[in-house]
């Protein structure tokens, strides 16, 4: 982050005023102290994908692993190929990944109610709802078991 004009330091910063690399370096910033507060982050990015010949993406998945946790982000498929099982078999290599991790469970959200049951159907289980996180869509948060924690 670069410092504030000289005279300005206790004026308030607001929306694109303030940089994406203030912003990212905020992120940044709230990720470490919290790893600093938990210790013993062994946070990993993991990912998982399939191209077509051409290169072009048709599914993927990925997010990090973190505390013998899988934390899916993201996960999709290419609409015209939705509804063959190409999502539940990315998501299986995303979670054995993580199981050869030493990971012991996994956590997934989304906004949509039948992507959480596909995930219920696929495991899953909701630990908690937020009705109306944006107009109209609950945030369904979900956890995977694989071997209880101590």
């Amino acid at each position: 982050m670069s410092p504030a004009p000289r005279g300005e330091a206790e004026r308030w910063w607001r929306d694109e005023e303030v940089s994406p690399s203030a912003v990212q370096g905020l992120r940044e910033r709230v990720r470490l102290f919290g790893r600093q507060q938990t210790q013993g982050s062994d946070a990993q990015n993991i990912a998982c994908a399939r191209f077509d010949e051409q290169g072009e993406l048709l599914v993927g998945a990925s997010g990090r692993t973190e505390f013998q946790r899988l934390y899916v982000d993201y996960l999709w498929v290419r609409e015209d190929l939705r509804g063959q099982g190409l999502g539940s078999a990315c998501l299986r290599q995303i979670e054995a990944q993580a199981l050869r991790r030493g990971c012991v469970d996994a956590l997934i959200e989304t906004l949509s109610d039948e992507t959480a049951a596909l995930y219920e159907h696929l495991g899953y289980v909701c630990i908690s709802h937020v009705h109306d996180f944006v107009p109209g869509f609950t945030r369904h948060t979900l956890l995977k078991v694989w071997k209880p924690r101590d």
